[in-house]
């Protein structure tokens, strides 16, 4: 629906012109679409205050049809504030005075609901940003006590692939290996504050990783394990999908939303992402913060995506990043800052297993993202 057809079904529920089907559609429409559902409210103020400029015009109009009607030219020049009005001008102010204070009141708003017509559009695309939420977890009682905490810490260095090392972290993601060699991705927003990053997965290995490229625009960072305990988990078992996905598809992801992890599952919903990015997929799958960072796999065992983050508002609807993109992305790092060449997995061993068995064979590769400031 274009922008004009859009207000022009609004004023026309406004106003009263729309069948009873059509009121009924209208209404379920408003109720699940947040976005239109802010347009309506935001044109019904327009309206309201167009109307109410329509009334003052017509009152305005009244009264000149009075005065002509009342008055000749030499009894004008001859009235005073002091004398009376005649006695048609007195009953006319007794029926309307409340409609002229009201007229006189809004006259600013009438002002400002003009500008309104014209940026509409904006003052919507402000409040979808605002709607947009990122997967960051942030656990409250440990960034508390942190401050207190990280002088003792300060000096210790971290026990590597061991649950041993407890410092606090203040901050939490998902991510997944890209390679064999170690290389890893997950939300840049994940881990844009942090001093140091560590990764650690469902077996309890955990190593320390430092950031190798970053692409703030789509919200995705390149880390690498820095860690010389740090052996090779094989050829990973997934495949990173370069073509698009189709719509409907079923879909699913792993994650931390909290420290055990979790499964999601859903369908893709659109080809776009949050408002009409074409590097990302919008899917219909329940994620919370936590989850940023972690995979979007197809039913067949492919990589095509990773989460990034939700919208307020609308229960179930999440976005990631394609694969695609996250290959362009490689290739552009490849040239930019990385002079070994970095391979994506071709391969795919999940293809044809059940669901559970898939995930089995994929839970080594996924980690949560633990960040110290």
């Amino acid at each position: 629906m274009t922008e004009r057809e859009t207000f022009v079904l609004i004023e026309r529920y406004l106003a009263g012109e729309l069948t009873r089907t059509e009121e009924f559609d209208f209404d379920q429409y408003r109720k699940n679409d947040p976005v239109f559902a802010e347009r309506y409210r935001d044109y019904q103020e327009f309206y309201g205050a167009m109307q109410v400029y329509k009334t003052r015009t017509n009152l305005k109009n009244k009264l000149e049809t009075i005065h002509a009607a009342e008055f000749t030219p030499a009894e004008t020049s001859q009235l005073t504030a002091s004398q009376p009005t005649p006695s048609t001008w007195r009953v006319f102010w007794k029926e309307h005075y409340a409609t002229m204070a009201v007229a006189a009141s809004v006259a600013i708003i009438t002002v400002f609901g003009s500008l309104l017509s014209i940026d509409a559009w904006r003052s919507v695309k402000k409040q979808q940003n605002a709607r947009y939420s990122e997967l960051r977890r942030e656990v409250d009682q440990i960034k508390r006590s942190q401050k207190a905490l990280i002088q003792d810490f300060s000096t210790i260095p971290p026990v590597r692939n061991s649950k041993a090392d407890v410092r606090p972290a203040s901050f939490s993601g998902t991510g997944f290996l890209l390679n064999a060699d170690g290389y890893f991705v997950t939300s840049y927003h994940v881990i844009k504050d942090a001093d140091s990053v560590y990764i650690e997965n469902k077996k309890g290995l955990r190593y320390k990783v430092k950031e190798v490229y970053k692409d703030k625009l789509h919200d995705l960072a390149i880390l690498k394990i820095a860690d010389s305990n740090f052996t090779s988990l094989g050829y990973l078992p997934y495949a990173f999908k370069s073509s698009s996905a189709d719509l409907g598809e079923k879909v699913y992801t792993l994650g931390f939303p909290r420290e055990d992890m979790v499964y999601g599952e859903g369908s893709l919903s659109s080809r776009s992402g949050f408002e009409g990015d074409t590097t990302a997929y919008q899917i219909s799958i329940p994620v919370n913060p936590g989850n940023s960072g972690g995979p979007l796999i197809d039913s067949q065992g492919n990589l095509i995506g990773v989460i990034s983050g939700k919208q307020i508002g609308q229960e179930g609807t999440a976005f990631a990043i394609k694969s695609a993109y996250l290959k362009e992305l490689i290739q552009k790092m490849r040239k930019d800052t990385v002079t070994e060449p970095v391979y994506l997995s071709s391969r795919n061993n999940l293809a044809g297993l059940a669901r559970t068995q898939q995930i089995k064979k994929l839970q080594d590769y996924v980690f949560m993202v633990k960040i110290y400031n």
